[in-house]
């Protein structure tokens, strides 16, 4: 069962990224560097581009981080987007150095700091994200729905739309971010039948490595699924690597869209009389560096080992202390259980020189 049609958005380009529309979700992080320091911050970056991040966001919380953007802009190759809270004038120096977007809450900036952010942002073709978080929302608001609801960051994600149309701006992106699954969940299927524009989706605050896979699996996923959302984070309590990892581990768990290995194995039983979860951990670990899409099935005995790797790209189906390799759905031979890494590998290495002939690069 594949995911439903993509609910159809506005299209807009953020530093040369292509959001909405029928573009692809794009995978987005932040650093958790200090973003006063040029090096580390892009240091960081560099890293996550080679994981593959689409996007990035930095932290501007004073006059020096704003500055830095100038710098840290000239050395990435992906787009950067300014975190501002409070003082507009970050905004305005965070553009005016390079950044290609901002992301603002509307609600704790003063209506002439709005002004003067969207008219800069208007010339400049700068991208505005309205970051609308549970943690953070406008207090009349609050008092009316009684609580961070889905229904209380709609209205004020609505609100917010219109201050911004008002002043003729249209290069908004939305998010409505709740460290709740499901307010995030409803908070967004609200929103997303009520405009057109792009949506970022995330569970904020989603806690550490493992309590950020469930809670972003079942948020970011289950909207995914459903056709909504343009972006996406898995936010992470620390290293922002791994969020990469998880972000288009979503993606190819949906099928929409293939990077990377899709690698498939057993939990392992009493049957299992090789050592799996080694061979899985080294497989993992070797191919990080992969980027074409690949189902590769590590599997641990002959009850369902053969078929699944005779229905992956390549596969091992485990024996006693052997296995039988298995590409492109036909047995190729039988090997021992210390040939399975060097031997998976080099078959791996060499279909992805095939991809990259044929892919033209």
């Amino acid at each position: 069962m594949s995911p439903e049609i993509r609910r159809r958005t506005k299209t807009i380009d953020l530093g040369g990224v292509r959001i909405g529309g029928n573009a692809p979700v794009a995978v987005q992080s932040m650093t958790s560097s200090d973003t006063r320091d040029c090096n580390a911050t892009v240091a960081q970056i560099k890293e996550l581009e080679e994981a593959g991040c689409e996007i990035v966001r930095v932290a501007v919380p004073d006059e020096a981080a704003a500055k830095a953007i100038r710098d840290i802009r000239s050395r990435i190759h992906i787009p950067l987007i300014a975190d501002i809270h409070f003082q507009y004038s970050l905004a305005l120096q965070a553009m005016n150095a390079g950044a290609d977007g901002i992301r603002i809450n509307p609600g704790n900036i003063p209506p002439e700091g709005i002004r003067r952010i969207v008219a800069t942002a208007r010339e400049n073709r700068k991208v505005i994200r309205i970051g609308i978080n549970a943690g953070s929302l406008e207090k009349e608001i609050l008092a009316r729905h009684g609580g961070p609801t889905a229904e209380a960051m709609v209205e004020s994600a609505l609100k917010n739309i219109r201050l911004l149309e008002e002043m003729d701006f249209g290069l908004i992106k939305l998010s409505l971010k709740s460290s709740d699954v499901p307010t995030t969940i409803e908070a967004y299927r609200a929103v997303s039948a009520k405009t057109e524009y792009p949506l970022h989706l995330g569970v904020t605050e989603a806690g550490t490595l493992i309590h950020s896979a469930i809670k972003s699996s079942i948020g970011i996923g289950t909207l995914l699924y459903e056709g909504i959302g343009d972006t996406i984070r898995v936010s992470v309590t620390g290293n922002p690597i791994p969020e990469v990892d998880l972000a288009y581990g979503i993606l190819r768990a949906l099928n929409i869209r293939k990077k990377g290995p899709d690698i498939v194995s057993c939990p392992t039983c009493g049957r299992c009389e090789i050592d799996l979860a080694g061979l899985v951990d080294q497989v993992e670990r070797e191919l990080r560096d992969v980027k074409i899409p690949l189902k590769i099935a590590l599997m641990g005995c002959v009850v369902n080992g053969p078929g699944e790797a005779a229905e992956a790209d390549i596969g091992i189906a485990g024996g006693k202390k052997v296995g039988m390799l298995f590409k492109r759905g036909k047995i190729i031979r039988k090997i021992r259980e210390e040939e399975f890494v060097p031997v998976l590998l080099k078959e791996i290495r060499n279909m992805e020189k095939d991809f990259s002939g044929k892919d033209g690069s």
